[in-house]
């Protein structure tokens, strides 16, 4: 059975660090881009960060650049997104998602991915 199964996520005060992991199972997460999602209540869902299928391309969010870094363990099939210095506004859910033929991290909102987590929610207190 395909799935990403994220985790990492919880709560935390302004200024602290969370690691999010979006692990995938019945495909080889190295052959697909991988993005890192975020959609806080009553906002449309956003892309905060991706990964390139081999790894050597990363694109960020403004509101995210210099704060978060989106990083690949191949031995464990898993995509890893560090955030740093954590602030209220970052509070969200946050999503991951792998494509191939649709998604690039290239494109606008990194295009269309085919398969999706089920979601972290991410809350960061002043």
């Amino acid at each position: 059975q395909v799935q990403l199964v994220e985790s990492g996520g919880g709560m935390v005060q302004s200024g602290g660090s969370l690691t999010l992991s979006c692990t995938g199972s019945g495909f080889i997460l190295d052959y697909y881009e991988v993005g890192w999602y975020r959609q806080a209540p009553g906002k449309e869902r956003e892309g905060v960060s991706c990964i390139s299928k081999g790894g050597d391309t990363t694109k960020y969010s403004n509101s995210v650049k210099g704060r978060f870094t989106i990083s690949r363990d191949s031995a464990k099939n898993t995509i890893y997104l560090q955030m740093n210095n954590l602030a209220p506004e970052d509070t969200a859910v946050y999503y991951c998602a792998a494509g191939r033929t649709h998604m690039s991290c290239a494109s606008p909102r990194y295009g269309i991915p085919h398969y999706w987590g089920q979601g972290t929610q991410v809350t960061v207190s002043s």
